[in-house]
């Protein structure tokens, strides 16, 4: 493959999308693999060269941590450590939405657990509380009245760290259903349902697939979504509004493609490898 581009393809644990995304950037370019789970990553000193590197994680901070190790060594990631991290908070990145004019869920942040009752309250019951970190819908809650939420806020006191942190969010009444949709650089691929009986449709959590028409409201508002984040490559999670339309719930960096491509048979992966080794050649 004498002339191709060299990847840098990093990653924590090789799920099945991680292997169908190797596989196809290994059909069109160079590609040198680091497992982050057990490498050491040393800044500012590349231990090889590369011409782009594509960074995946399962973990925020490894992906974070990851990115930000390669920034150092001169290289751009798919994704960057700045979209990285702002869509890891989801503070930050409702912040981000906002500003762009991207439409979103009435949000209130809450910065201790005792301000949780009134955030809710002022927004109006039933309300949601999601951790301002986090990820497959972990400490996702339906607060339904006061009581719930009090009871939720005296649970908070007792955990540690970012989960103490969050966003109330106004409920919206959705068909039993979201959507994910994915954006390679200025295109909207493919999206799906996700069906689920419960609040959160998270496939790890139980949640069904099935394929969602890319409409040109769906495109126009992931490809607004992504550029307000600064994700690249990614998923782009929307609600159906009854009064509103859609609505944005977060924006993700490294999204799970596989139930995508068994649903729609777009070939995710090897979209992602061709942007990817275009960006490399450039």
């Amino acid at each position: 493959m004498s002339g191709t581009a060299t990847i840098l393809f990093m990653y924590d644990i090789a799920r099945l999308d991680e292997k169908m995304l190797l596989e196809e950037l290994g059909k069109r370019a160079r590609v040198e693999a680091i497992h982050t789970s057990t490498a050491y990553l040393p800044l500012g000193e590349p231990p090889l060269q590369a011409d782009l590197a594509v960074v995946r994680g399962v973990s925020g901070r490894r992906l974070l941590y990851g990115a930000l190790a390669v920034e150092s060594w001169g290289l751009e990631a798919i994704n960057s450590s700045q979209a990285i991290a702002a869509s890891q908070d989801k503070a930050w990145t409702h912040m981000l939405l906002t500003r762009r004019g991207v439409p979103t869920p009435r949000s209130i942040s809450v910065l201790d657990p005792a301000a949780l009752p009134k955030a809710a309250s002022t927004l109006g019951f039933p309300a949601v509380y999601k951790p301002a970190r986090g990820s497959w819908g972990k400490l996702v809650s339906l607060l339904r009245d006061e009581g719930e939420a009090s009871l939720l806020a005296g649970a908070l006191d007792y955990v540690q760290g970012d989960l103490k942190l969050g966003l109330v969010q106004e409920y919206v009444e959705k068909p039993g259903r979201d959507i994910r949709s994915f954006c390679i650089d200025d295109t909207v691929p493919a999206a799906i349902y996700r069906y689920a009986s419960s609040l959160t449709t998270n496939m790890a959590a139980g949640g069904k697939a099935a394929p969602a028409p890319v409409t040109g409201e769906l495109e126009d508002l992931t490809l607004k979504a992504c550029e307000a984040v600064g994700v690249e490559v990614g998923g782009v999670d929307v609600v159906e509004s009854p009064d509103r339309g859609l609505l944005v719930l977060e924006v993700n960096p490294s999204t799970e493609f596989k139930n995508t491509v068994k649903v729609t048979g777009v070939n995710v992966a090897a979209l992602i490898a061709e942007h990817a080794v275009s960006r490399a050649r450039r």
